[in-house]
């Protein structure tokens, strides 16, 4: 049963006004839980949080109200025009939400001490969810990268590799993976984390070929594996949930085991035959017919990609190719990178 806490008109206004700020700071992040990350545990809890407090605004609260008379109503800040991505939105409501909560603590202490204890419970709740949604909302945000990738540049050795990296990335290249087999770990570090700068200022995502320890190294934004390699779980447990993982797959049966384990993109071939991989069987356009609309992950088609080629998987409903050679070995980077991407409709 509601109990009216004894307070003054000044304070009552003041707790309000704060569970007003707490309860629909609470409804934007549980919205964006909701539409953008698809996270149905995250709503839950915000739903709760909402309702407990809600339970506490009792109608003493409500009465207090003065807009008229509120000199700090409908003020703004600058910084409420800079928010032009989801994630700043919800970040800046999480600092909202956790400003009210420690106003509603402090002043509810005495007064109304079951919501000053609410206050504090959710305060020190929303601190690990913020960590979890930021985790979420990146991982969300790498994947819409991924579904809207055409193109994704496998390196190789090369005299001017981060020149040609920075070519590809300025002609629209929006994925960047780094092969790393051969020299020194400290050069390969090096490397990557040139072509991560680079991947940064051109928002593509930057993905390191097997080595796990070089990914975690440079916060790269994910890992591609072949089918010798550390397995998913193992990969996700140690590369966090915020990543990305990516694997190669060679026939209809690893398609279906890779997805069934919830990695986040295929790489299927080799399609035509490759001097990259000249032992390997390809798998033909044939294959391609068979499986263009099959394959429910973000898939990219690789090897003895070209120019050429380009156009006949295209026109099988292949929509994001994976290549080395047509741009490692070009003249003009920018050049065949732009001309390959316009041939990807």
């Amino acid at each position: 049963m509601s109990v009216t806490p004894k307070t003054t008109q000044d304070v009552a206004q003041l707790i309000d006004a704060n569970l007003d700020r707490a309860r629909e700071g609470l409804r934007v992040i549980e919205d964006w839980s909701r539409f953008g990350l698809n996270n149905k545990e995250f709503v839950i809890s915000l739903k709760d949080w909402r309702q407990q407090l809600g339970q506490h605004h009792y109608e003493f609260y409500k009465k207090a109200r003065s807009t008229r008379t509120d000199k700090g109503a409908g003020l703004e800040h600058p910084a409420q025009l800079n928010r032009c991505e989801p994630k700043e939105v919800v970040a800046a409501n999480f600092a909202r939400v956790q400003e009210a909560l420690r106003v509603l603590e402090e002043f509810c202490r005495i007064i109304h001490p079951e919501l000053s204890k609410i206050s504090a419970n959710i305060r020190y709740k929303i601190y690990d969810l913020e960590i979890d949604i930021l985790k979420a909302s990146n991982y969300s945000n790498r994947i819409s990268k991924i579904k809207n990738c055409k193109l994704c540049l496998i390196t190789k050795p090369h005299p001017q590799l981060i020149e040609t990296i920075s070519l590809a990335l300025k002609a629209g290249v929006k994925m960047i993976q780094f092969r790393c087999k051969e020299g020194a770990d400290s050069d390969n570090i090096e490397l990557a984390q040139k072509i991560a700068s680079a991947c940064k200022s051109h928002d593509s995502l930057f993905i390191i070929n097997d080595r796990l320890d070089i990914a975690l190294a440079t916060d790269a934004d994910g890992i591609h594996l072949g089918q010798k390699d550390i397995p998913i779980e193992i990969a996700r447990k140690l590369i966090g949930p915020e990543k990305i993982i990516g694997i190669s797959t060679h026939s209809l049966k690893q398609i279906k085991v890779a997805e069934n384990q919830a990695c986040d993109y295929l790489g299927v071939g080799p399609i035509y035959k490759t001097s990259s991989k000249p032992k390997e069987k390809s798998l033909g356009v044939d294959f391609l017919k068979k499986i263009a609309h099959q394959i429910k992950t973000p898939w990219f088609a690789i090897g003895g990609i070209n120019k050429v080629t380009i156009s006949e998987i295209n026109s099988l409903g292949v929509r994001r190719v994976a290549l080395i050679n047509a741009i490692m070995n070009s003249e003009d980077p920018y050049s065949a990178s732009r001309d390959l991407l316009e041939k990807i409709k």
